[in-house]
């Protein structure tokens, strides 16, 4: 019985060993494969930030090219707000001016004779054909006179 044991330590010693091997090569196994996962992991993130990047210089692109367009559009803004301005100003001149000869063709009509009167009192014109005539070559020289400015 003594070979038998001896042979049995030796067999378990073996598996041991075998033992050991085995969970010695799955261990570099498992290792191997984590340090792979690893790398691709690294990778992804590499990806990823490059990714990132990219994408970082594409909108710091559209931001420089949103300012430019303000910056045309804010120009073509001010160039219509002073061309509506003087506008403005012209059509309020323009109202004057004919707030001033509907004044005087008020003042011309002459259905109250009012024209002919001032005509002939106070420029020396007299009507050709008799009082209350109305006279284009008086109405001529009115329109030529400068109108009062406000």
């Amino acid at each position: 019985m003594a070979s038998s044991s001896g042979t049995s330590s030796t067999s378990s010693s073996m598996e041991e060993g075998e033992l050991a091997a085995l969970m010695e090569q799955r261990k570099r196994k498992r290792m191997i494969s984590n340090r792979e996962s690893a790398r691709r992991s690294r990778m992804r993130k590499q990806k990823h930030l490059d990714e990132l990047m990219a994408m970082v210089a594409q909108l710091r692109k559209d931001n420089q090219q949103i300012v430019a367009n303000l910056g045309v559009t804010t120009q073509h803004y001010a160039a219509v707000e002073a061309e509506n301005s003087i506008l403005r100003a012209q059509a309020a001149e323009l109202g004057h001016r004919l707030q001033s000869l509907n004044e005087i063709i008020s003042f011309l009509n002459p259905s109250d004779g009012v024209f002919e009167d001032a005509c002939n009192d106070s420029y020396g014109v007299h009507g050709g054909g008799g009082g209350g005539d109305f006279n284009p070559l008086q109405m001529a020289f009115f329109m030529s006179q400068p109108l009062m400015e406000y």
